[in-house]
């Protein structure tokens, strides 16, 4: 017996085999690959054999499996930490606090999606980029299908400007670009530099120095696993407060510093956008310094105009 669904407006454009792994997580690829070969799978009443066939809004699907209830929403715990900088119909912008995953981790895990999912009601939105648990700051997610798509296509081409405030141990040079490649030990959770690794580059600005540390700006040109901190650590004025990267001298003096010190600070995008981002052409987008970060720099004489 066949189940029968309508595409919507999130999956409008999607490719037919990776709409149906999404929908059918208990089902194996093989399985969706075997159906679709054997013309198991119809859309609008036609059999389709191509898995790249892209899907419109509207089109009736008809498959061969009960339909998966993917959309068991968490309990709405609202927004709690988290700060709305920006939100539209199609694209919200967050100031993300520290300690908590952009993606849940677990089932009914607590991040930020999880919270976006239970205030809107829905399981659509999802974050177009990553912050690490302990990296606060400005973040992109994408609340629709259509803006997503556009979104991913916007960073994977690099045309979002991502700048990056960070507390550094030590006289960071006026400006510098660190261009060093950067390879993952995913095993271990680890980011090194070495020539085996990805391209990454990163430019770096002073903003002060008090004698005893740096309050710089990065631009991330790419985004790799962990770029900001082993940049910061490969040009020997590591992030304080990184345990993982960072100076132990430094962090163990200040102990008061719970966490690296890197603040995801502006998103900026560019002109002449796909029409579902027409709300944030041209814009950019600031998140405000946390508490912890803001009074450190305030107490240690850190001034700046960003």
């Amino acid at each position: 017996m066949s189940s029968v669904f309508t595409i919507t407006r999130d999956d409008d454009g999607r490719r037919l085999d990776r709409t149906l792994r999404s929908m059918f997580k208990t089902v194996t690829l093989g399985s969706i690959m075997s159906a679709i070969r054997r013309g198991e799978i119809r859309i609008n009443g036609s059999k389709v054999r191509d898995v790249s066939r892209r899907l419109s809004e509207g089109d009736e699907l008809s498959v061969t499996w009960k339909i998966n209830q993917k959309h068991e929403i968490p309990k709405n715990t609202g927004w709690g930490k988290i700060r709305v900088i920006y939100q539209s119909e199609s694209v919200l912008i967050l100031n993300k606090p520290s300690g908590m995953l952009v993606q849940p981790d677990t089932k009914n895990g607590d991040s930020v999606i999880s919270r976006v999912w239970g205030v809107m009601g829905s399981k659509n939105a999802s974050a177009v980029h990553r912050l690490d648990r302990n990296t606060t700051g400005v973040l992109a997610v994408a609340l629709h299908g259509d803006s997503l798509r556009a979104m991913e296509e916007l960073f994977k081409s690099r045309r979002v400007r991502k700048f990056y405030m960070a507390v550094t141990v030590g006289k960071m040079p006026d400006e510098i670009t660190i261009d060093a490649p950067l390879l993952k030990d995913s095993e271990n959770n680890l980011v090194k530099v070495s020539s085996d690794g990805l391209k990454a580059v990163t430019h770096c600005k002073r903003l002060s120095y008090n004698g005893e540390y740096s309050l710089v700006m990065l631009e991330l040109l790419t985004g790799r696993t962990h770029q900001a901190r082993v940049h910061a650590a490969y040009s020997k004025h590591p992030i304080l407060g990184d345990r993982k990267y960072g100076d132990f001298d430094s962090n163990r003096k200040e102990k008061n510093v719970a966490r690296p010190f890197l603040h995801a600070y502006k998103l900026q995008f560019p002109d002449n956008l796909h029409e579902s981002l027409s709300c944030v052409e041209g814009k950019s987008f600031i998140a405000e310094l946390p508490d912890d970060m803001k009074n450190f720099i305030d107490e240690r004489g850190l001034n700046y105009e960003a």
